[in-house]
């Protein structure tokens, strides 16, 4: 009756409430105003910017270029420059009674300073943590407001990657009520689910940001993943005092939940509005979430809403390739869908948390999480980095990079480091540990958290007692090591949190069952951490597919292990073909022992996806297939090669022949998905192509058109290095040209871009509503192309 009467009370008050101020929110894109250096004064109201470049945020200056082999950087920063730049922007606000003002940005890369009308709001090292400032009491309402960014990556090199330079997040202004929720404010979970219902347990923080006391309680309102209302529920209200957060809590109950899981990736949105004694809406957020249940055992890995699954994970970076650190969320989602494709389940964030749109990409894709926050502690990896700041920051950066990203149900585990080197001093390894994970586990009791430890056999961590401080053992590479370590001790439970793309590594995680799974590295290539190859190269070519999103061969190899469906890919090996196994066609493989990796080596070959050598006269060759089906035929020029059977450890299946122009033929069977190689002429045109069918117009929209240079029957010509010229026209923009080459220093900025492999693509976007984006391509000699795009509907 008591719940009754409360709902029927909410009810009333709500009718007058939502005629009230509500939260407001003001997303700050353009009009900045930018400049690479640190001029004098650049904080203050007075200063003249009216020279400086007209900007939108967000923003990565650096990775206009230069490529410069002095870099500070490096090779770690893929010879892109570093240093100091400044934003500023005029703030169309003045403060209104009754009100607070909060500024917030989602990235600063990096040591930030943030300043209104000359005064000091604020600092922060970490350049991935989310900032919010309370800008109120220094608005002025008598002129004009400026807010001032400082970045600052002149201590350089301060990542081993590319990590972009300048506001890379959206900024914000956010008006609320005095009584507001905090930053990061609401947690959802739900600790009960069954069939019939779920319990979401609701947890607020509420601040009194005003000169009085004050009493605040909580209206709920959660929507399904259809946007149909399923629950309400009112919290009474509460003292507030001044300067003040109190915790609001509820429990609220859904009728037969629907699950997210990988495949249906459901989403319910809590939103949560504070209530004022005089029944008015101070401040309100909606959250999303998810009903689901994650957990990891010691015995059988990891299971997702009762179902035992492998984790088949990648690492990727924060860069987007040609668009650097400020990554539009067209180019994640271009990516999360090509590595599914693959059978990848599975991100690991290397090595810090992403900005929050690409969690809330992963909520609706259906890709799991593993969410890392840190690459060092107090020992340094590299001159500048954050070791520097541990000490000082890391309890406060920990804290809010979990508050942010909690609700997330993609993320199912936390990592508190990544290869961390205090574990060489075990005593000062445990107890910085040890208070990260009183954090972690303060500000999220439902998650288990887990590092990538780095040689733990050299540093004794299964020893000497740290590795068994963490909820899942992680370990990066050295499979037989983690394995080991379990059967030590049977009730650790235990992950890869990083492995090599090795069939072993595969086959020793796939074939021992308390292993939860791995996280290759990597999923993407990425820029920087090119140091270890030198100078010319400019980023780490370990992905499955390249830097513009393609496929690679070794992303062809894996979905052939992962594939969650039949696929089938066939390649071109210079390498004499490997002998067949034992068994082979002669039924089940013996039994591999855990501890003894499988993966035979091999002399490191050119694996291309063509037929087309350079040598086109007759000379041996092997065909390489990549696939997942029980049988697979493969012909040459109509002439059959004969099938070969699925061995059990995965491995490529291999056909000697003397090479012959012409065409080879892969299939699984008469009825299955077949793949063709083709001997490739003469380069001739450019043909067009997009996965995307329309574009937007907004930072977050991008359409990537891919250019091949082909031959007059249309087969790539993989030779070609023909320089491209793009040219956007209609209602549309160019906005970079990448080919993936890792020596290429072209800017990214420039339409012309040489083909690599026979390709390149270009990324644009549309401007305006309406209309059609008209994307033409040209080369010397060649003939060109024009492909148009219809410009998206805001």
């Amino acid at each position: 009756m008591l719940k009754t009467l409360l709902l029927a009370a909410t009810a009333l008050t709500l009718a007058t409430a939502v005629q009230a101020a509500d939260r407001v929110t003001t997303p700050l894109a353009d009009g900045w105003r930018f400049v690479q250096g640190d001029p004098e004064g650049a904080e203050t109201t007075g200063l003249d910017d009216s020279k400086w470049a007209a900007v939108s945020v967000p923003h990565d200056w650096a990775i206009a270029g230069p490529f410069d082999v002095n870099a500070r950087a490096g090779g770690a920063g893929g010879f892109l420059p570093t240093g100091v730049a400044w934003y500023r922007k005029v703030l169309d606000v003045k403060p209104a009674p009754g009100r607070r003002v909060f500024v917030e940005l989602d990235q600063v890369m990096e040591r930030s300073g943030v300043w209104i009308n000359g005064h000091h709001l604020g600092h922060r090292p970490s350049g991935y943590v989310g900032l919010r400032y309370d800008v109120t009491d220094v608005l002025r309402a008598d002129g004009p407001n400026v807010l001032a960014v400082r970045a600052d990556t002149s201590f350089a090199p301060s990542s081993r990657w590319y990590a972009g330079s300048g506001i890379l997040g959206k900024v914000r202004l956010i008006e609320t009520g005095e009584a507001h929720i905090e930053q990061g404010g609401v947690f959802v979970s739900t600790p009960t689910i069954s069939t019939d219902k779920a319990v979401a347990k609701v947890v607020v923080d509420v601040t009194n940001g005003g000169a009085a006391d004050a009493k605040a309680g909580l209206e709920i309102v959660v929507t399904d993943p259809d946007g149909k209302v399923v629950a309400k529920r009112a919290v009474a209200p509460v003292a507030v005092g001044v300067a003040r957060t109190e915790t609001l809590a509820a429990e609220i109950d859904l009728p037969s939940p629907r699950l997210w899981d990988l495949d249906s990736p459901n989403l319910y949105r809590a939103t949560v509005r504070v209530i004022g004694a005089d029944g008015q809406v101070g401040d309100s957020e909606t959250v999303p979430f998810g009903v689901r249940t994650a957990e990891f055992k010691a015995d059988t890995g990891f299971w997702l809403n009762g179902r035992n699954i492998k984790l088949k994970g990648v690492a990727v970076h924060a860069d987007g390739g040609a668009l650097g650190g400020a990554v539009p969320l067209a180019v994640w989602r271009q990516r999360f869908t090509a590595l599914k494709a693959l059978g990848v389940n599975a991100l690991r964030t290397a090595h810090n948390p992403p900005s929050p749109q690409v969690l809330d990409l992963a909520d609706q894709m259906g890709l799991v999480v593993m969410d890392e926050l840190f690459d060092q502690w107090n020992v340094a990896k590299t001159p500048g980095d954050y070791h520097l700041f541990f000490s000082d920051w890391s309890k406060r950066d920990a804290r809010d990079m979990l508050r942010r990203d909690r609700n997330h149900p993609s993320v199912v585990i936390w990592s508190a480091g990544n290869e961390i080197h205090d574990t060489a001093y075990p005593v000062q390894a445990k107890a910085a540990l040890k208070s990260l994970l009183a954090v972690m586990h303060d500000t999220d009791p439902t998650r288990p958290v887990t590092m990538g430890l780095f040689r733990p056999n050299v540093t004794g961590d299964y020893q000497n007692g740290l590795a068994d401080m963490l909820d899942v053992v992680g370990q990066n590479y050295r499979e037989n090591e983690l394995t080991a370590a379990h059967e030590a001790k049977p009730a650790r439970k235990i992950v890869g949190t990083e492995n090599s793309h090795a069939r072993g590594s595969w086959i020793a995680v796939r074939d021992y069952a308390p292993y939860a799974g791995m996280f290759l590295w990597t999923g993407v290539d990425y820029l920087g951490e090119s140091d270890r190859s030198g100078w010319p190269n400019i980023d780490n070519p370990a992905g499955l597919i390249d830097r513009t999103g393609a496929l690679k061969v070794s992303g062809m190899q894996r979905a052939g292990w992962w594939g969650e469906t039949p696929v089938i890919h066939v390649v071109r090996n210079a390498a004499p073909a490997a002998p067949p196994p034992p068994n082979d066609g002669a039924g089940p493989a013996p039994a591999l022992p855990t501890m003894i990796a499988v993966a035979t080596p091999r002399p490191k070959v050119d694996i291309a996806d063509d037929w087309t050598p350079a040598d086109l006269s007759p000379h041996p060759e092997t065909i390489e297939v990549y696939s997942n089906c029980p049988s697979v035929e493969v012909s040459l020029n109509g002439k059959a090669l004969g099938a070969k059977p699925l061995p059990a450890d995965g491995s490529p299946r291999q056909w000697a022949v003397t090479f012959a122009p012409g065409e080879v033929t892969a299939s699984c069977g008469a009825s299955g998905p077949r793949d063709v190689l083709r001997t490739a002429g003469p380069p001739a045109r450019i043909v067009l192509t997009s996965d995307d069918k329309a574009v937007g117009s907004t930072f977050d929209d991008l359409a990537i058109v891919r250019a091949q240079v082909v031959d007059a029957k249309g087969v790539i010509v993989p030779s070609s290095d023909a320089a491209i010229t793009f040219a956007v026209g209609g209602s549309g923009r160019f906005v970079a040209a990448d080919n993936a080459a890792p020596t290429d220093h072209t800017p990214f900025a420039s339409p012309t871009r040489q083909a690599w492999r026979g390709k390149a693509a270009a990324f644009v976007r549309g401007s305006g509503a309406g209309g059609v984006v008209t994307v033409q391509a040209g080369a010397p000699g060649l003939k060109g192309a024009t492909l148009t795009l219809p410009v998206a509907k805001p």
